[in-house]
């Protein structure tokens, strides 16, 4: 498999991702695993604008994606990005397994509460990651790779 790196980033395909860690990656394509975007095909015309002419770009739900790989297993250097960790949770629960999960901007609304200065998480949110933490993954929050790492699991 060739999965390179898994991030959570509600803003998902911007400046950062594109510039940084797709080359800190040597990243060929991205995957965006949200139910809702796969839906919503101005966002997803969006992103795919948005996305460098090197770097495939698809877009599923969690659940289409766990079909496709069965099949067609990933042979590229790949980040699986995601909007939320419920559909993180989506993959872990299906048995999909990986070590460490990046995250990076998930900013404040009504509902949230602020844990670091790019990271703002519901109740629901903090649960979410509790599991995937108790799971086995590693989670750290990093915007950008020149930032300091800070575990999840210490901010919950």
């Amino acid at each position: 498999m060739s999965v390179k790196f898994c991030r959570i980033d509600d803003r998902l395909i911007h400046g950062q991702v594109v510039t940084t860690w797709v080359n800190v990656h040597k990243i060929e394509q991205v995957i965006i695993l949200n139910e809702q975007v796969s839906k919503d095909k101005i966002q997803s015309n969006v992103l795919k604008m948005s996305s460098p002419p090197n770097i495939k770009l698809h877009i599923f739900p969690p659940e289409k994606f766990l079909k496709i790989i069965e099949k067609n297993p990933i042979t590229r250097n790949t980040m699986l990005l995601f909007a939320s960790p419920f559909d993180v949770e989506t993959l872990v629960d299906a048995g999909y397994k990986f070590d460490k999960l990046n995250v990076g901007g998930m900013r404040g609304n009504a509902e949230r509460s602020q844990v670091t200065k790019a990271v703002s998480l519901t109740p629901e949110e903090r649960t979410s990651f509790e599991r995937l933490i108790a799971s086995g993954i590693d989670v750290e929050i990093q915007m950008v790779p020149s930032e300091n790492i800070v575990k999840m699991k210490e901010v919950l």
